[in-house]
């Protein structure tokens, strides 16, 4: 039992510090100093596990479970907000196999990313970034759904197929779209595209993802008050009041003279605890008939899709259909690609710190977003409804953990498959009331648009020019995407192709904000400083020792071969390529990154970085 507290203080385990001045990594230095600039708090942080170390098998399983806990929690929610705009009935079982339906790609495309791509410990799920312009696409009037009178009416086939048939035009422009990515990482276009996103365009974009939602949450909360608003009070006391009190293990021993070791469990599974208190009030009140029949927090009202569900499948491709594929449904999900293309490069170097790993040369970087591309794509063939983006969650969950190895999060990635397989998993997840996913979006939106609006910090908003921008990002994209929808069909050019890409971009307020926050911040004249854009080099807090590099994010046995073979140094995505990341524009603007972004602070990350924090190339990022 001592092994298994996740304090894990043992003195026999080698820890290495890379020194400062040049000397050989020392073994039995209690962490790894690898940023001389961060706070005086973060340098005591105590890494137990570095990227490159292998834990012992049960503290191994144990981490990999409260990874795929983690990650759980921001993946369930997005087929809550999607069904209902896919015209599915409540007790439809499909939504249990939409869920396990993207864990498991999410499970296969964290094994390609932490083996494959970056080669650094991140967890990979579905994105809000991506629901913005699926729920603009579900608004256009040939995908409205039938009144609730009329689909009682209809068969079961029927209401499969309306359904079904909305899935494949979400499967279609994700695919498509994705492609995008893929080439953007293939050829390394990431970089220059980099150089003209500036924290005034990040910042009302990202912000929009939540603002837009706000009536999402409100619908889902609405249903009991009672009950959303006490997810929401538990919510806030376990995440901000009693996330410094850590719960004491019976049967353990700490290092210290008297005492057990000490767990952070509310710093850790804050809404986890929530749910499961409140899902349990749900079910007493159930039993004891003290909620009415059809009130939306009963537990009973989703039996159906438990005990319909199998307990064993196997997601596989093109399950709902061959996907359709109309232009403007690409474009439109395209602002959800670049959007997580742009919060996973801030993942990626926050990650390699929280890790104790070398700065992310280009090659990793590039190959990072090519195999974040081709797990859209492969959400996209399975029919999850969603893409793939890295989890700033599951890095902050690293922080408070000191635990940053590799092989953790490739055994999540292998228990998140094996749990997608057990179709009950998939039913439970969908069977939890709607008031308390309700109170869950209240604190989740809130915390989406909060992140977005961090990337400012950075920015002088005593400048005029700023706040006009910024203001004006944000007002007159809600004002167009509010407009659009209460006006479906109102976009009449005189193509029909064209009328469709105009309305969907329209429609999603992500891409307005971003869009006129480009235009603007890369117009309106200037100065680098006042605009948050520093000259800071990305090196600084990544020093390491030699070969490092080449150990932490080479290909495993294929590296060998690479490098035979000369014409794969121009190839952006081998570990053999020669380009260095030495742009002053394209480093300022991965500063600014690093880390403020994005919509996947959702759930989990809004407490894992409170008491830690991110270096974000200026500072420690505090959310609290």
């Amino acid at each position: 039992m001592d092994n298994l507290a996740l304090d894990l203080q043992n003195e026999n385990i080698p820890n290495y510090r890379v020194s400062m001045d040049g000397d050989d990594r020392q073994p039995g230095i209690d962490k790894l100093d690898i940023n001389p600039s961060i706070t005086e708090r973060t340098k005591r942080k105590r890494l137990y596990y570095q990227i490159n170390d292998t834990p012992p098998w049960y503290i191994t399983i144990f981490l990999g479970f409260q990874h795929y806990l983690t990650m759980a929690g921001s993946t369930v929610s997005v087929p809550f907000i999607l069904c209902p705009k896919m015209c599915m009935v409540d007790d439809d079982p499909d939504k249990a196999n939409i869920i396990s339906t993207l864990i498991f790609t999410s499970g296969i495309v964290t094994l390609l990313q932490s083996t494959l791509g970056t080669r650094l410990p991140i967890i990979q799920g579905g994105s809000f970034s991506f629901i913005v312009p699926a729920l603009a696409i579900l608004q256009l009037p040939e995908w409205q759904c039938p009144s609730a009178e009329e689909l009682s009416t209809k068969d079961a086939s029927y209401k499969t197929e309306l359904w079904q048939t909305r899935m494949r035009e979400l499967q279609g422009a994700i695919i498509i779209a994705s492609l995008f990515e893929v080439v953007f990482g293939a050829l390394g276009i990431v970089g220059l595209v980099l150089k003209y996103i500036t924290p005034l365009t990040i910042a009302p974009a990202i912000a929009m993802i939540g603002i837009s939602l706000f009536t999402v949450a409100g619908q889902h909360a609405s249903s009991n008050w009672g009950i959303s608003g006490l997810t929401i009070f538990l919510v806030l006391v376990f995440s901000q009041y009693l996330r410094l009190w850590k719960i004491p293990i019976p049967f353990t021993k700490s290092d210290k003279r008297s005492g057990c070791k000490r767990y952070p469990l509310f710093e850790v599974f804050p809404v986890l605890l929530a749910m499961a208190i409140v899902w349990s009030l749900c079910v007493i009140l159930t039993v004891t008939d003290a909620l009415p029949e059809g009130d939306p927090a009963r537990t009973d009202i989703k039996t159906k899709i438990i005990t319909q569900s199998e307990w064993f499948r196997v997601p596989y491709p093109l399950q709902w259909g061959i996907p359709t594929v109309t232009a403007g449904a690409v474009f439109g999900m395209l602002s959800g690609v670049i959007t997580g293309s742009i919060e996973s490069i801030g993942d990626y170097y926050a990650c390699a710190r929280i890790a104790g790993a070398p700065k992310p040369p280009t090659h990793a970087i590039n190959r990072g977003i090519f195999i974040e591309g081709l797990g859209c794509v492969l959400a996209g063939l399975w029919g999850t409804g969603n893409g793939t983006t890295s989890y700033s969650e599951n890095i902050g969950a690293m922080s408070v953990t000191n635990v940053g190895s590799r092989r953790v999060i490739q055994a999540a990635g292998i228990l998140m498959i094996i749990c997608s397989l057990i179709g009950k998993v998939g039913s439970v997840f969908i069977s939890i009331p709607e008031p308390i996913i309700g109170g869950i979006f209240c604190v989740v939106f809130a915390i989406v648009t909060a992140v977005g609006l961090s990337n400012l910090q950075g920015v002088d908003l005593n400048s005029s020019r700023n706040i006009f921008i910024l203001g004006f990002s944000l007002f007159f994209s809600m004002t167009v995407s509010q407009w659009m929808a209460a006006h479906p069909g109102v976009i009449k050019i005189g193509n029909d192709h064209v009328d469709q890409i105009l309305t969907i971009l329209l429609s999603t307020g992500m891409f307005v904000a971003g869009f006129i926050g480009f235009f603007l911040d890369n117009t309106i004249p200037g100065t680098k400083k006042e605009r948050g854009i520093t000259d800071e080099s990305q090196d600084d807090g990544f020093e390491c020792a030699e070969g490092e590099v080449e150990l932490t994010y080479d290909i495993p046995l294929v590296t060998g071969l690479i490098r035979r073979v000369k014409f794969l140094t121009y190839v952006p995505i081998s570990p053999t390529y020669k380009k260095k990341l030495r742009d002053d524009k394209e480093l300022t603007t991965i500063n600014s990154l690093n880390h403020a972004t994005t919509s996947n602070y959702a759930f989990f990350s809004l407490v894992t970085f409170s008491d830690s924090g991110i270096s974000n190339g200026s500072g420690i990022l505090q959310l609290n």
